[in-house]
């Protein structure tokens, strides 16, 4: 009976488990009225770095979105969608946005080194980071040691520095760039920006040698492009659907 019972509790520890580290797919993903579920599958994530689909000897390039604070998901589903090619290994890192942004960084490069690692076939690394996951991977630029070419997107980020940033975090923006990086800031208009909107500055405003810098419009298919609708807009033009 004791054997058992053991058994019950075990096969009962192994389902609970398996619930909690059950992982994202893009192939699940829907842009329709299920969207708000996909982005909740998308943030429940545990911390690290996630492949959203199978990886093969053909992807090329290791693609990765980094959300911002207090994000629901939702913002990334149609993106990484459209982006994914059979050339991409699209990912997501999930990480703790309530926290400084330096202990992430470091987590994110050792796992993108030891990603490299077991897959020899990737030849770049892209990044894109929403708000304050633009913050974090525009900070990523300064520690990246690798000889692979990295191209990050900084959209609707406030790389300037917000609350205590600066002090608390001891964060700074880079003033320029290291051969094999490509940073491209992609900024919302300020006042149609949920974020930063009622700000008296404009936090995205930085400037940062051999950086390229891309102003969105007002508008995005006929909605207002505020601080969520940005990814999709850089992530059509990436693609050239917005040329």
């Amino acid at each position: 009976m004791k054997l058992n019972r053991l058994s019950l509790i075990l096969a009962f520890g192994l389902l609970f488990s398996c619930s909690e580290t059950k992982e994202a797919s893009l192939e699940d993903f829907s842009t329709d009225d299920d969207v708000f579920a996909s982005g909740e599958t998308l943030i429940s994530l545990a911390f690290g770095l996630h492949a959203l689909e199978t990886t093969t000897t053909n992807q090329k390039t290791l693609l990765i979105g980094v959300h911002g604070s207090n994000s629901r998901g939702y913002e990334w589903v149609y993106p990484l969608q459209i982006l994914d090619k059979d050339t991409n290994l699209i990912s997501f890192f999930r990480w703790n946005d309530k926290g400084c942004p330096n202990p992430s960084v470091i987590s994110l490069l050792k796992i993108i080194k030891s990603k490299i690692d077991a897959n020899p076939q990737i030849e770049r690394v892209v990044l894109l980071g929403h708000s304050y996951g633009g913050l974090l991977v525009t900070a990523f630029a300064e520690t990246w040691d690798s000889k692979l070419p990295l191209e990050i997107h900084s959209i609707a980020s406030p790389l300037m520095g917000m609350g205590g940033l600066s002090s608390i975090c001891e964060y700074r923006p880079p003033d320029s760039l290291n051969p094999g990086i490509t940073l491209h800031q992609w900024r919302t208009v300020q006042k149609l920006d949920g974020a930063f909107k009622d700000l008296d500055f404009d936090p995205q405003v930085v400037e940062i040698k051999d950086s390229s810098v891309t102003r969105l419009p007002e508008t995005y298919k006929g909605n207002k492009l505020g601080h969520n609708w940005s990814i999709s807009w850089v992530a059509d033009q990436i693609l050239g659907l917005n040329q």
